[in-house]
């Protein structure tokens, strides 16, 4: 990443950022970068579903929708994702609007319930670990944490987490009982998990009976460009391996439809599945099945998806080129950053020298451009290289996302350059 500097140009160039930067501060702007947020316009996508159901009340097989029941969720919706999770319609439950509170229930439950293929509940094992592939997704280790779950860190390749140290960590240690994945545009790089770490992490051996890989499939229709990318089917794959109960697979319409009403989903085993149900019925009678009914109304079926996800790549993509061309237009080949051109999702991933992602943040912060905290795409919130920033690109309109991008540039230059000439 570095590039060789005169003192005299490397001088020059300090200058110069130290002026861009009084010049920024000057603005007075105000814009959050922080998190990967629909913007109004993706929302107002899915205004029909406010007026929905309209006066129907029942579902396809003729349930009152506004009574209790149903805790697996309505049919025709799970019929709807089946194919875009990659999950057979009758191991896919419907739930609530969240994915996250059904990833906090799995691990609420493994804690406390024996899971299918378990020895024991995991509180009353000495020590439970996951596999967090870094840069990874901030929630998921906050979850952890939560829960007193250690973490290990294993690093992301182009083709998904290192395999080689994962197959290595779950062979020699019975604590690891599980991994994180975002297979698909990963968060926050963008990565897609390849044919093959699939299979390896679908027929690898493991010291836990009980390992599972929760494997939140979050942007499996957040395409940014003409070529969408396919990824294996898990579920499938652990089932020929035999390891049918291995994998925990999440997905919602959080990003598809209304993010504060949307459907969560859940797929597995049908072992998985009804340890799922039975520990849910202990806290809910049923889902929001008014919603559920909703969302089958509006999106109809899977091409329906496929058509609103056009809309929404509409909006974002956009926004994605923009970060591109500026990053592309303030840094490149300035030896200071490098980062990622992801074909869906929601982030991109700016790489800067080692020990200036922190900087970089306060002096955004100083100037009014507020970023993920850096080290937040490492678990404790500790990036040993202080080198990742996530930008989340989906929020703010596009003037202003522009106006952001251009100062991070601006204080991507100003660290940069002194941390250079600090050494010289």
């Amino acid at each position: 990443m570095t590039t060789e500097l005169s003192p005299e140009a490397l001088a020059g160039l300090l200058d110069r950022a130290r002026q861009d930067y009084r010049d920024l501060v000057g603005l007075g702007l105000s814009l959050d970068l922080t998190r990967g947020k629909p913007a109004p316009e993706q929302l107002d996508l899915s205004e029909d579903l406010l007026s929905l159901p309209g006066g129907r009340h029942t579902s396809a097989d003729g349930t009152d929708v506004r009574n209790y029941g149903g805790l697996q969720g309505l049919p025709e919706l799970r019929e709807i994702f089946a194919d875009v999770l990659q999950v057979p319609v009758d191991r896919l439950i419907a739930a609530g609007n969240s994915s996250l509170e059904l990833m906090h229930d799995c691990l609420v439950h493994a804690l406390l319930s024996v899971l299918p293929g378990a020895e024991s509940r995991w509180v009353d094992q000495e020590r439970i670990a996951f596999l967090c592939p870094v840069p990874g997704y901030d929630r998921h280790f906050a979850l952890c944490e939560r829960f007193g779950i250690d973490m290990i860190p294993v690093p992301m390749t182009a083709e998904g987490p290192d395999m080689e140290a994962v197959e290595r960590l779950v062979a020699e240690d019975p604590a690891v009982k599980g991994i994180w994945c975002v297979p698909k545009y990963s968060n926050p790089d963008g990565v897609c998990y390849s044919d093959a770490t699939v299979a390896r992490l679908a027929s690898m051996d493991t010291a836990a009976p009980d390992f599972r890989i929760f494997w939140d499939n979050a942007y499996a229709a957040h395409h940014l460009t003409d070529e969408p990318v396919e990824i294996a089917d898990l579920l499938a794959a652990c089932a020929a391996a035999g390891n049918p109960d291995r994998a925990l697979v999440f997905g919602s319409t959080s990003k598809i439809t209304a993010a504060g009403s949307g459907v969560a989903f859940f797929g597995s085993s049908p072992a998985n599945v009804q340890w799922l149900l039975g520990n849910n019925s202990k806290r809910s009678i049923g889902p929001d099945k008014v919603n559920q009914l909703r969302h089958v109304l509006f999106l109809r079926d899977a091409d329906g998806v496929r058509r609103h996800m056009g809309h929404q790549r509409a909006l974002l993509q956009p926004k994605f080129e923009a970060v591109a061309r500026i990053l592309d237009a303030e840094l490149g080949g300035s030896g200071l950053a490098s980062w990622t051109s992801p074909k869906g999702g929601y982030f991109v991933t700016l790489e800067v020298p080692d020990g200036c992602a922190e900087e970089v943040v306060r002096r955004a912060a100083g100037a009014g451009i507020v970023l993920t905290p850096a080290g937040a795409t490492h678990p404790y919130g500790a990036d040993p290289r202080d080198a990742v920033i996530r930008i989340a690109p989906s929020y703010p309109g596009l003037p202003e996302l522009e106006q952001a991008i251009t100062g991070l540039a601006v204080c991507v230059r100003l660290v940069g350059y002194e941390q250079r000439a600090g050494r010289e």
